[in-house]
Order: structure tokens, then C-alpha cells, then sequence
């Protein structure tokens, strides 16, 4: 029986690893990657030797039956993506529906989460906000569903008072920042935010503030990287 071990990476800082993931990456016979060039960086740090090839958003079924198939035979695998946890605002979710749509019952082998790094969860740790319940609405959309997106995040800010996390790219963060405050001004109400960029690597800051605050913040940062949001609605 073979077996899937989905297994979370460092976010940044190579050192956030655990042993257990270590010793899975070593053991498996293959490793399944976002991007091959990014997981090479951190086998090599811990000198880990495991083949690899790549599974990621834009492969086919073609690739999905391949993997089941060496499963089947059993085969041990582990998924990873660039940073983080697979399958959270990630393509590996699409995988490991598959795998469980084709399976018989999952007797042909197992799915394992090996826990670890998040963004999410890094931010929400020093956030200061009461995040015993949480709405977490990945990344933004381009173009296709934004107003959606942006209709949903103010209906979870105002009616269940949830904390939102979502995820941003550096060339989007202002834009995305300027288009909710834009929507929120209608409202008089306290909304507080916690931004983290570049989390656990070399440029990491963290932003506390309103809306209005973050934007001046940031948009005079000439220094950029991945960011993720929190936005509370206090009132």
C-alpha cells in the first residue's frame, strides 16, 4: 500500500522544519512539487536526495492518473507546495480530490498530513485580535468574481464579525487595500488590520493599524514580498 504524505514547508525561513518532515522527505520515493527549482533549495539545505518532479496548477489529469497509478503500486509520495501547507490556497487540494474520486474507498493507499508552517496562522498568532473563529478567503481574483470576493469579505466583516484573512501579492496590495477601504467607508465602524509581510524571512514586518493607516504604510515601503491581511470589524 502506498502512501501520500502532504507535507507542509518552510514559509521562509529554513529553519522552520520539523524532523518528522525531514525524515518524510528523505523516505518517500518521490517528491511532488509546485515549482521543482524552489523545493531543490530546500532539499539541498538539509541534503535530502529524493527524486522530484512537478505537480501543480496547471497539470493535467494525465499527470493526477500517473500519480495514482504509482500509489496503486505502492509507492510512497509526498506533496509539497512552494511554502506552507498544501492544499490551503494551493493546487493541492485539486490532487487529493482526485486521488479520493478514483480510489476504491482509499484501500489502495493513504492520505497523511505532515502539519507545519502556515501564513495564516503565523499572523493570526501575533495579531492581538480574538481569533478563536475565523473566515479565511485565500487570494483575491483577478478580475472574474472580484466584486463577489470583496461583497463576501464585508458580509462576514459586519454581520458575523469575524475576523477575514486573505493573501496578497506585492503589484495587487494597495489596489486591494484602497478597494476595501473604499467599501467600508459607507460604514461607521472601527475596522482594525493586521498585515504581515515577507513572514520569517530576512524583510519580516508585521503592521498593526486601520485601513487608512496600513495604506500609507505600505505603499511608501519600497521593500515588497507576499503579504497576508486580517481585518476585524471591532464594533
Amino acid at each position: 500500500m502506498g502512501n501520500l504524505f502532504v507535507v507542509a514547508t518552510p514559509i521562509g525561513n529554513l529553519e522552520d522544519v520539523s524532523l518528522r518532515t525531514l525524515r518524510i522527505l528523505k523516505e518517500v520515493d518521490l517528491i511532488l512539487c509546485e515549482d521543482t527549482r524552489v523545493t531543490k533549495k530546500l532539499l539541498s539545505h538539509y541534503n535530502i536526495k529524493t527524486p522530484v518532479i512537478s505537480y501543480h496548477q496547471h497539470s493535467q489529469i494525465k499527470k493526477m492518473k500517473q500519480i495514482l497509478l504509482m500509489l496503486q503500486e505502492g509507492k510512497n509520495l509526498a506533496l509539497v507546495s512552494d511554502s506552507g501547507t498544501p492544499g490551503i490556497s494551493d493546487p493541492g487540494n485539486k490532487l487529493i480530490s482526485f486521488l479520493i474520486q478514483k480510489s476504491d474507498s482509499l484501500k489502495d493507499f493513504k492520505i497523511i498530513p505532515i502539519p507545519g508552517c502556515s501564513a495564516l496562522l503565523a499572523l493570526s498568532s501575533v495579531s492581538g485580535l480574538p481569533m478563536d473563529k475565523f473566515v479565511f478567503l485565500g487570494f483575491p481574483p483577478n478580475k472574474n468574481k472580484r466584486n463577489r470576493f470583496f461583497e463576501e469579505l464585508l458580509y462576514q466583516l459586519n454581520n458575523f464579525k469575524h475576523p477575514v484573512i486573505f493573501y496578497e501579492s506585492p503589484h495587487r496590495i494597495i489596489k486591494t487595500l484602497e478597494e476595501v477601504y473604499s467599501r467600508v467607508q459607507g460604514f461607521d465602524l472601527d475596522y482594525q488590520v493586521v498585515i504581515g509581510r515577507e513572514l520569517t524571512k530576512k524583510f519580516e514586518t508585521i503592521y498593526w493599524g486601520t485601513l487608512e493607516e496600513m495604506i500609507d504604510k505600505i505603499k511608501y515601503d519600497r521593500i515588497k514580498g507576499e503579504f497576508t491581511v486580517i481585518i476585524y470589524q471591532s464594533q
